[in-house]
């Protein structure tokens, strides 16, 4: 049964009907083809409307709706022979940052993202993605052998951010951070990262300083979350709607703003409501990114991110 957002309620109610008199016609006895044609053509036009004036706050529920496709649903939609690797080679290996060899429509590439989970279960094992320290140190240690192997990195950025507990911390969560964001800029082969879902803070850039950035439609992407910012500024969660306005966090904004530089089109309503299109448009765009930097010597790839970085916010 699909999962409706609070702003979706008109769209719901129009489904329920819908349903409703499915199961009413069930056993044959009468014909409600025209009526179900007509709700759902209502249904249709109205999830169109929705979703083309969606507000930065209401763009951030999708990003976070618990249906949209996962790290392991990017890995069986676009990647061959997926070899995992795991642990950091120090202290553990984290659910939270996946990774490993895997070929990519033809080409060998090492494939780095976040996992959240899908279920209680699988959310309690990946953490909710929140990666920790010996997450980040695992992605640079298959960062590192990617560059080793000249193979490009492409990762899948889908986080509300770092997990901000005592034992991240006594870890060196913000080291770790900091030394994955500098191994995505030391790359000398071809990094692509894309934000499919949310892109939150340290824990999104730390794998996702690449020489291209792209971004789902209605993904986010910010340096804290909304409600985070509300608890700052108005001491209240509660205004979460009004900081995410003033933030500047959906893909329209920071394409502007030079942040990321692709929008990858969602199926009408989201990713979540056509997984199989939405991961396919994806690939295309990942792939059209990677062949633009086929041309790229490795200090040229070097310079070509760093001007990138260091280009943002200038006037």
């Amino acid at each position: 049964m699909a999962t409706f957002l609070d702003f979706e309620k008109p769209i719901a109610d129009l489904q329920g009907r819908i349903d409703e008199l499915r199961d009413t016609a069930a056993d044959g006895a009468i014909n409600i083809d025209s009526d179900v044609t007509r709700l759902q053509a209502k249904s249709d036009a109205l999830l169109k409307s929705t979703y083309a004036k969606l507000t930065p706050w209401q763009k951030t529920q999708v990003a976070r709706h618990p249906e949209r496709p996962h790290f392991k649903n990017y890995v069986a939609g676009l990647f061959e022979n997926f070899m995992p690797l795991a642990g950091d080679r120090a202290f553990a290996d984290d659910q939270a940052i996946l990774g490993g060899f895997a070929t990519f429509r033809g080409k060998r590439v090492m494939v780095i993202g976040h996992e959240k989970g899908d279920d209680t279960a699988s959310r309690l094992k990946h953490n909710f993605g929140m990666g920790k320290p010996e997450g980040y140190r695992k992605a640079i240690r298959l960062m590192e052998l990617a560059d080793r192997f000249g193979l490009p990195v492409l990762t899948l950025v889908d986080t509300s951010g770092a997990f901000p507990g005592v034992q991240a911390e006594e870890r060196g969560q913000a080291e770790a951070i900091a030394r994955s964001t500098e191994a995505c800029l030391k790359l000398k082969v071809p990094m692509i990262a894309a934000v499919v879902g949310e892109g939150g803070s340290g824990g999104a850039i730390a794998l996702a300083a690449g020489n291209r950035v792209l971004m789902f439609e209605h993904a986010v992407y910010s340096v804290i979350s909304p409600e985070g910012s509300a608890s700052i500024l108005w001491r209240t969660a509660d205004k979460a709607a009004e900081a995410a306005d003033a933030m500047k966090i959906t893909a329209q904004d920071l394409k502007g703003l030079g942040v990321i530089d692709t929008i990858v089109k969602e199926p009408l309503g989201g990713a979540h409501r056509d997984p199989e299109e939405a991961i396919g448009a994806l690939g295309d765009a990942m792939e059209g990114a990677l062949n633009g930097l086929h041309n790229l010597s490795p200090d040229q790839l070097k310079r070509d991110r760093r001007d990138k970085f260091l280009a943002m916010g200038r006037l």
